[in-house]
């Protein structure tokens, strides 16, 4: 429930009211204007009678929120979520890019495709280390030595890492190579792993499951939230529907809906979305357009040799003339690439 304190209220009053809340178990989460005074409290209030907190003197009005997402909400926090990690910043008015390999191959491989990207303007390099496949015959990844070079690429080129978490049991290998931890569609609604990744310090790239709904996604932040760790980052992929001609479908009308009822920065991911890498381009363009907070693009300078995904990979060249429209485009809705 959100309580609105008066302009001219007694802080000793309200501070006497956050107090009798947190007392009862409640989480209170705060919220200032130039004349507004906001508090969402956070909690199992469905039997909590409101009326009862107008004895205070200090409150104004309480609304109580009808969504089962609390910390997610916009209610509770009006203004957007800037995530900042050393000089680069997820939200706001940023159009961040994140760019690599689908799956770490080599050195050789990301040293190669990291200074490509980083050149035509990626601040984040991504690529896989634990591949979740959906056949146990295809690559599985290089595991921790394919953490340990994207660290040691993305550091000799000034990036920031995200790469796919799998297993809970990896976290602190995690949290030492990568400064973003993404989970995977596959892995959305494993509360148990989203509990744990509630006590990490790092940031969290959320992808949504590719038959989930915009709400169960956003229930999904609310369990990392929940348990302590705000820096969340959403990431929709596309979802399945019957159509075939793309591998999934964009859901880009997922942009303007999620902003609305939620602070969360919004990434998109065209390469899964499409499968395709010739779609690539102008799935990305009509994220940033819609209001995309940034996009997460699969590049490969040998697709045709890839170990996964090259069909939906750009190569270099793809994706630096990809990113001089995308500043263009930015510009004309006043982004920043």
């Amino acid at each position: 429930m959100i309580i609105k304190i008066k302009k001219n209220a007694v802080q000793s009053e309200v501070a006497n009211l956050l107090d009798n809340l947190k007392a009862q178990g409640y989480d209170i989460h705060s919220s200032f204007g130039e004349t507004v005074q906001i508090y969402g409290v956070v909690g199992d209030t469905a039997k909590f009678d409101t009326r009862s907190l107008y004895a205070y003197e200090c409150v104004e009005s309480v609304i109580r929120i009808q969504e089962p997402f609390k910390k997610v909400n916009r209610k509770i926090k009006s203004e957007d979520t800037i995530i900042t990690i050393k000089d680069v910043k997820i939200g706001g008015n940023n159009v961040v890019i994140m760019a690599g390999p689908c799956s770490v191959e080599s050195l050789e491989q990301v040293e190669i495709i990291a200074e490509k990207v980083k050149a035509s303007g990626a601040k984040i390099l991504r690529g896989g280390a634990f591949k979740p496949r959906t056949s146990p015959y295809a690559y599985q990844g290089m595991g921790l030595e394919g953490l340990k070079i994207l660290r040691q690429v993305a550091d000799k080129h000034d990036m920031l890492v995200v790469s796919e978490l799998m297993d809970a049991e990896h976290i602190d290998m995690f949290e030492e190579y990568v400064d973003i931890i993404q989970i995977g569609a596959r892995n959305m609604q494993n509360f148990a792993l989203l509990k744990k990744l509630g006590k990490c310090n790092t940031p969290v790239l959320l992808k949504r499951g590719f038959a989930n709904t915009i709400e169960e996604w956003l229930m999904s932040a609310e369990y990392i939230m929940a348990g302590g760790n705000d820096e969340v980052i959403l990431c929709e992929r596309g979802i399945r529907t019957f159509e075939p001609m793309t591998r999934n479908t964009l859901d880009i009308s997922t942009i303007p809906v999620v902003k609305k009822i939620s602070h969360l920065p919004v990434i998109i991911d065209p390469s899964h979305a499409a499968g395709k890498w010739d779609l690539v381009e102008s799935l990305s363009m009509a994220s940033i357009a819609a209001g995309a907070d940034g996009l997460i693009i699969e590049v490969h300078h040998e697709p045709e040799k890839a170990l996964s995904d090259g069909a939906q990979s750009l190569k270099p060249k793809k994706f630096d003339d990809l990113m001089k429209k995308a500043r263009v485009l930015a510009e004309a809705v006043n982004r920043t690439v």
